[in-house]
């Protein structure tokens, strides 16, 4: 499993041509989607302590006294990435740069999208059962497809 790799059309290309070389089969993909107005609350509600570096956030994880720190009563800041404004601007960038690689893993017929909406533990139980489809699928579409099994 490789997590944010890769991050460019040539490293995907690349990649691809080494586990080509190595007889290593892709099996999938994935390509989590998310409303940018969900990104933008989820990571613009982050707030963290001045000295622990601990997060929290305003709204799904708030502490006990808002702006204080529940381990030592510290100043809880937001950082400059998780603004809005800046948020943002890091997902048009995103989007400019993965919409080639999920074009390049459509056509390899690789790529899987699944859902953030809701939950950690819900998506990834939604993703273990895609996967798990996935592999079966895959794995019946090489059987019939090798020249072997045809008659």
């Amino acid at each position: 499993m490789l997590d944010g790799f890769p991050l460019t059309l040539a490293q995907a290309e690349s990649l691809n041509q080494l586990l080509n070389t190595e007889g290593i089969w892709l099996s999938a993909v994935l390509c989590y989607e998310l409303w940018a107005s969900e990104i933008v609350a989820r990571l613009g509600g982050r707030r963290t302590c001045e000295k622990w570096k601990a997060a929290c956030h305003v709204t799904e994880w708030p502490p006990k006294l808002e702006g204080r720190c529940d381990r030592c009563d510290g100043k809880r800041f937001q950082g400059a990435d998780d603004r809005p404004e800046s948020i943002k601007v890091r997902l048009e960038t995103d989007e400019q740069s993965t919409a080639p690689l999920i074009e390049f893993y459509n056509k390899l017929r690789a790529a899987s999208a699944g859902s953030c909406h809701g939950f950690a533990g819900r998506y990834f139980d939604r993703t273990v059962g895609e996967m798990e489809s996935r592999r079966v699928r895959v794995f019946a579409h090489k059987l019939w497809d090798a020249r072997e099994n045809r008659r």
